[in-house]
């Protein structure tokens, strides 16, 4: 594997009772997938690092999108690395889409207020800049998208493996605080769920996608746009992990050993909440009925993702409790309603 941040560790622990076993390439030697497999230390383009990850591995994958894609290539790695290359430039996303017929906002000629954002390298949040009033200037490296005044955010949940047998979770519904996730449920309330399904589709068949895919979205006015895309498990499935018959993780190690996909329904209404800078009291989250606790083994920081906590089948209380231990933990302004 590509990475051995959290999403790396996650997929090991998934893997684990499939019989597989995990090497991991990383920058540091404080990855987090360290705990649970062979960590390699360096960097993503080191030729001979490249052939020692390989080597012996019945396949190779990534756990995030900003790995270089000649490296993703060098080890054959899926999913194919033409999403790779499409999902870290912002721009090729949005034409992308628009070939497919999927709705976006408006990049070409944004009225105000718009969005500029990096085409590259941006993530929960970061690279992003509003303006409300003109002149409207992108620079190089830039792409402006008209502002949408969304009614909610929702996520698809998509994996397809060799052949093209495709599965799908139902949509989570999802809220940001700062450009970061904070909580998803799961599943969205009077949800557009064939709409989802058909525009995450286009996506897999086209990129004869192998792997787990997210599609993130916008609902306004009752139709959805298209946001963007990640070629790798989601954080916005993380619920899968406790409230799913098959996890996002155990699904994509399915897809690329080509494995047949397991079953992807709900177990019952579940609620993840991140846990952002700091950890609650674990006496105090695991006092939860229906609570899933996961930590990842990572340093404090403020708006890190340290972990993330499950609650499936919770009543409305018990889900507000844990928002707010999570908000108290992190000392930040309560967001998750």
């Amino acid at each position: 594997m590509l990475g051995g941040g959290q999403l790396g560790r996650m997929l090991a622990l998934a893997g684990f009772p499939l019989g597989l076993s995990f090497r991991f390439l990383d920058p540091s030697p404080a990855a987090p997938a360290g705990e649970v497999g062979e960590l390699l230390v360096g960097p993503y383009d080191d030729p001979a690092l490249l052939d020692r990850l390989a080597d012996g591995a019945d396949a190779v994958t990534y756990e995030f999108e900003n790995v270089p894609v000649e490296a993703a290539r060098r080890v054959r790695a899926l999913p194919p690395p033409r999403a790779l290359e499409l999902g870290q430039d912002r721009l090729g996303e949005k034409r992308l889409f628009r070939r497919l017929g999927i709705p976006t906002a408006e990049f070409e000629s944004p009225s105000l207020p718009a969005l500029v954002k990096s085409r590259r390298l941006g993530y929960d949040g970061k690279g992003q800049r509003l303006v409300r009033e003109g002149p409207l200037e992108v620079g190089p490296g830039e792409l402006a998208e008209e502002l949408v005044p969304f009614d909610r955010e929702l996520s698809i949940i998509a994996a397809r493996r060799r052949g093209g047998e495709t599965a799908f979770y139902p949509l989570a519904e999802n809220v940001h605080h700062e450009g970061v996730l904070r909580v998803s449920r799961v599943p969205a309330e009077r949800a557009p769920q064939a709409e989802a399904e058909d525009y995450a589709r286009r996506l897999l068949d086209e990129l004869d996608y192998v792997g787990v895919l997210a599609l993130e979205l916008f609902e306004v006015d009752g139709r959805l746009l298209a946001n963007e895309f990640a070629p790798r498990v989601h954080n916005t499935g993380h619920w899968t992990i406790d409230g799913a018959e098959t996890s996002q993780f155990e699904n994509h190690l399915r897809a690329i050993l080509g494995l047949p996909l397991g079953v992807t329904a709900a177990r019952g209404p579940s609620v993840m909440v991140n846990l952002i800078g700091g950890v609650p009291p674990l006496e105090a989250l695991l006092a939860l009925p229906g609570a899933h606790l996961h930590v990842y083994g990572k340093a404090s920081r403020a708006g890190r993702k340290l972990g993330h906590v499950t609650l499936v089948g919770a009543p409305a209380g018990v889900v507000a409790a844990a928002i707010r231990l999570a908000d108290e933990a992190a000392g930040a302004t309560p967001g998750g309603v």
